[in-house]
């Protein structure tokens, strides 16, 4: 996820540019870059690393100018560096482009402005579009850009500038967020409304399929055919410190909320265009390697382990490989069994987690392939594994995780499907039905988002309690050990997740009057099984809170509360289950007056053992 800030006025571009670049910067900070219309023309300046190492370019190397766009990058296509940073040009240095997301056929444009003559410099998708509009470009630079955008596959928000027109910028949307910004003699683009709120609040936001063109005396909407839009102005009248925060009152909701989108540029580019087959042409563990491939070893700390939980049983069922799963703070000191014949997958959202990178370079110094799924490009776990698998939740704020989690259950189901595919265990049909179970997704987790307001009613009366039990079987097991982190993590309230088969085994023993259960029900084969339990704790005296599938039957004789959410692939179900919890878990904070983003004795990224 990258942040994109463009300004037309009277002002000096720079400042505005760089004061939004640092507002934009939390959705990527491995580089930065500017572009600025000067008296000698088109210019760019950009820097790997934070916006600091652009500003302290910019200082040496000064712009002048009164229109420009900028960009704060969270790397997808090509590392972390100077050139790969955004704005790109062409050949000429005639057009610059700045882009928000993924273009899918890329490749293939590439190789068609190659024939052509042209030479890129750069590891990115993101320079083939400036290459792809000089190619088309005849004079009429919103034209030429209607061209494009039908040439190009995939979800982005662009801002275009070129020096044949040094009086406008265009701004296309066509999935990925883009806002536009209206002045007095002044007029701005954003990805998110940070951005521009100190110099206006006044907008206009873009629908996908939408254009606008800017100068300094107008702005003119219209669909990327060329269609006219008319749109009401958004006058938003939050303060800054909200406005960071999209409007939620804190950055854990806000994220809770993100999911689907990120559900979405997870499996956006690892599909191929008939939707029928995984591509993870990223990652070099093809068919022969994975053939040769014996067994696989999951390693993660906290909510990475948890998604482990659910990778194991995954790839185990689609692709057939024995998974073994270690806590990564635990694994070094059990003298695993490592060959060359071991895939080591490691997870961690920031890629610096220092329990599971220590345990990472033990598997390879036993002879293992690593392959890591993180969310941060250019980490040391990124860096250091044979293949990296991104999530593409864009960056966490708050301290308890949530969309890592959810994606990473993604990256695992895209990952087993690969593997699947990749040893003929997939029949066809097969393969497809998990496909188009991951397609729903996005949809699906809106509706549960939908519910907020019965998640709180719980949360608020769970908040009363010192002490709970989250229950669940198989699948649902796994999905309540991470709902069961994150209450402790924000709530403060002491909880346990139990396979809930086991309760009977010596936990009953804490059970008494009124004492709260979530129960967590998605799967019909083990439904009666779960539902027995629910029984014993009643005839105990718990009061029993249920979350279960549409499709499992009505749970009115067992459950004091219930609701129901959208039904999915058993194995994919914690990619919505886990929402539930982690609304209860946000709830329960609130009611209890903690901080929320930011819990006791926790930090974001740990990086120490």
């Amino acid at each position: 996820m990258c942040g994109i800030v463009g300004y037309v006025g009277k002002r000096n571009a720079l400042e505005v540019l760089l004061n939004g670049l640092q507002k934009l910067e939390y959705r990527g900070y491995d580089s930065a870059g500017v572009a600025v219309f000067t008296e000698v023309g088109l210019q760019i300046r950009k820097s790997k690393g934070r916006l600091a190492s652009l500003e302290s370019k910019l200082r040496e190397q000064p712009l002048q100018g009164n229109i420009g766009m900028g960009h704060t990058r969270w790397a997808t296509h090509g590392k972390p560096s100077d050139v790969n940073s955004h704005p790109h040009t062409d050949n000429s240095s005639k057009f610059s482009v700045v882009h928000n997301g993924i273009i899918e056929n890329y490749s293939t444009l590439k190789e068609e402005l190659v024939r052509q003559g042209h030479i890129f410099v750069s590891e990115t998708d993101t320079e083939v579009i400036s290459h792809l509009i000089a190619s088309l470009y005849v004079g009429d630079i919103v034209k030429t850009v209607q061209q494009a955008v039908k040439r190009m596959k995939g979800a982005f928000a662009l801002g275009v500038l070129t020096e044949y027109e040094p009086d406008k910028l265009v701004a296309v949307r066509m999935a990925s967020p883009l806002i536009v910004g209206i002045g007095e003699g002044e007029n701005f683009i954003g990805s998110d409304i940070p951005a521009l709120l100190e110099h206006t609040r006044d907008i206009y936001v873009l629908h996908d399929g939408e254009m606008a063109v800017l100068t300094d005396r107008a702005v003119e909407l219209m669909t990327v055919e060329g269609q006219s839009i008319a749109r009401d102005v958004l006058h938003v009248d939050w303060d800054i410190d909200t406005a960071e925060k999209a409007g939620f009152d804190h950055f854990m909701l806000k994220e809770i909320f993100e999911q689907p989108e990120a559900y979405s540029k997870t499996m956006r580019a690892r599909l191929d265009s008939s939707g029928t087959e995984v591509t993870l042409s990223e990652i070099g563990v093809g068919p022969e390697e994975l053939r040769q491939i014996d067994r696989v070893h999951i390693i993660g700390c906290g909510t990475a382990y948890h998604a482990g939980v659910v990778g194991k049983k995954l790839i185990e069922r689609i692709a057939g490989y024995p998974v073994e799963l270690d806590i990564a703070s635990e694994y070094r000191y059990r003298a695993p069994i490592v060959t060359r014949t071991t895939l080591v997958i490691v997870v961690s959202q920031s890629g610096e987690t220092a329990d599971t990178l220590a345990a990472m370079r033990e598997a390879r110094a036993r002879g293992a392939r690593v392959l890591a799924i993180t969310n941060v490009i250019g980490s040391s776990i990124a860096r250091e594994a044979d293949d990296v698998l991104l999530t593409c939740a864009g960056p966490e704020i708050a301290v308890a995780s949530t969309k890592a989690y959810t994606t990473q259950v993604i990256a695992f189901a895209l990952l087993a499907i690969h593997m699947g595919q990749a040893v003929n265990r997939l029949e066809k049909c097969e393969r497809m039905a998990w496909i188009d179970a991951l397609l729903k997704l996005p949809k699906q987790a809106e509706q549960i988002l939908q519910q907020a307001n019965s998640f709180k009613q719980m949360a608020e009366q769970l908040a009363t309690h010192p002490n709970l039990f989250f229950i669940g079987r198989g699948i649902d097991y796994a999905a309540v050990l991470e709902g069961s982190l994150k209450l402790k993590e924000i709530s403060y309230i002491h909880s346990e997740a139990l396979a809930a088969g086991e309760l009977k085994h010596g936990t009953l023993a804490l059970v008494e009057d009124g004492f709260p259960i979530v129960a967590l029900l998605t799967q019909g084969d083990v439904a009666e099984k779960t539902i027995s339990n629910m029984k014993e704790v009643k005839a105990r005296g718990a009061y029993v809170f249920a979350i279960a599938s549409e499709n499992i039957p009505p749970l009115d004789h067992v459950a004091d509360q219930c609701t129901f959410i959208p039904a999915t692939a058993d194995l994919l179900s914690p990619a919505l289950s886990v929402i539930p919890l982690q609304l209860i878990a946000y709830y329960a904070s609130l009611a209890r007056g903690n901080d929320v983003d930011k819990p006791r004795n926790l930090a974001k990224s740990v990086t120490v053992e």
